[in-house]
């Protein structure tokens, strides 16, 4: 085969399984809804079965599922009747997974699911199929030829079924109202745990935290600042209740230096900036450094829901967290 008719082939697959789901979403099925109602309400897990391909799609809408607020664990059908159905519980709602509805390993279960009460939800391309029949809602993704050339390899029915069970999984996200905070939780890593890490999992604090008293002569105010671990150039003016009077930066310092109005021995209030703009604890990192960049500032203050100072957060510590 020449490059062109390779091409000609990828393009031709992605056809096929992009005409799949396009099929699918103007023929939903007519349960869906109902589907999206059972999962949403299931007081246990959703436990997905499927062997070989269709098992693989099952553990990702399994996953998927688990992170956005189902709590939800692939079964094995082969591991399940040996042993493994002891997880399964009344509570449970069961997805199975076959596009031919007749996968033997897969229909095995079905007595057992049963006998312990769990509800079942079909995914399969036959709706007339054994599989379809004896579960409590049968959800069909249409039978299609696959992409294979030799019409074996399943592509354009997994594809179907990968799509629906994320239509499912996003539906009923929308259902329990699940939320940016609640995402964060389940995401404590990579990329998406730090795009929602809040301020308070990164601030500066305890002894990072530039503290000095209402009336603090200039000259301890700047041995504060150089001696905090992190030198973090600010330093952040209290009362007795550790409310926030102002700050004092780095910058505030060159500023008096070049006017010739440097008194050591002046009380930092004198110089400090009043009422400068904080950050919640809870602001997300995200939107934290947009507010630093609107703002044109190097350090904001981190209060809690008391008005409390509890951080300091610099641009700097927000530039290696989001790396």
């Amino acid at each position: 085969m020449t490059s062109s008719d390779l091409n000609s082939r990828g393009q031709q697959v992605l056809r096929l399984e992009a005409d799949a789901l396009l099929a699918l979403s103007e023929n939903l099925p007519h349960n869906f809804a109902q589907a999206c109602e059972l999962l949403a309400n299931c007081s246990g897990r959703v436990i997905v079965s499927g062997m070989g391909k269709a098992g693989i799609v099952g553990q990702k809408i399994s996953a998927t599922l688990a992170s956005t607020g189902t709590p939800s664990l692939f079964l094995h059908p082969s591991e399940a009747v040996h042993g493994d159905l002891g997880r399964l519980r009344q509570s449970d709602v069961v997805m199975v997974l076959s596009n031919s509805g007749a996968t033997h390993e897969v229909l095995r279960l079905l007595p057992a699911i049963k006998s312990i009460g769990a509800k079942s939800i079909a995914i399969c391309g036959n709706s007339t199929s054994s599989l379809a029949e004896n579960c409590d809602l049968s959800l069909s993704i249409g039978v299609r030829p696959e992409a294979c050339p030799l019409g074996l390899a399943p592509t354009v029915s997994t594809t179907a079924m990968l799509g629906l069970g994320d239509a499912l999984a996003m539906a009923v996200l929308e259902l329990r109202n699940f939320t940016r905070e609640e995402f964060a939780r389940f995401h404590p890593a990579g990329a998406l745990g730090r795009e929602l890490m809040t301020v308070a999992e990164m601030m500066r604090k305890g002894k990072c935290l530039p503290l000095i008293d209402s009336g603090t002569e200039l000259r301890r105010a700047l041995t504060v600042m150089t001696a905090t671990p992190g030198r973090p150039g600010a330093a952040l003016i209290v009362d007795g209740d550790q409310q926030l009077l102002g700050i004092f930066t780095d910058g505030d310092l060159r500023r008096l230096a070049d006017s010739g109005q440097l008194l050591l021995d002046e009380p930092t209030d004198s110089y400090m900036a009043t009422n400068p703009r904080v950050l919640n604890e809870n602001v997300l990192v995200s939107e934290a450094l947009h507010m630093f960049k609107d703002l044109h500032v190097d350090q904001m203050p981190v209060v809690n829901d008391d008005s409390k100072v509890v951080g300091l957060v610099d641009i700097q510590d927000l530039l290696e967290v989001r790396l």
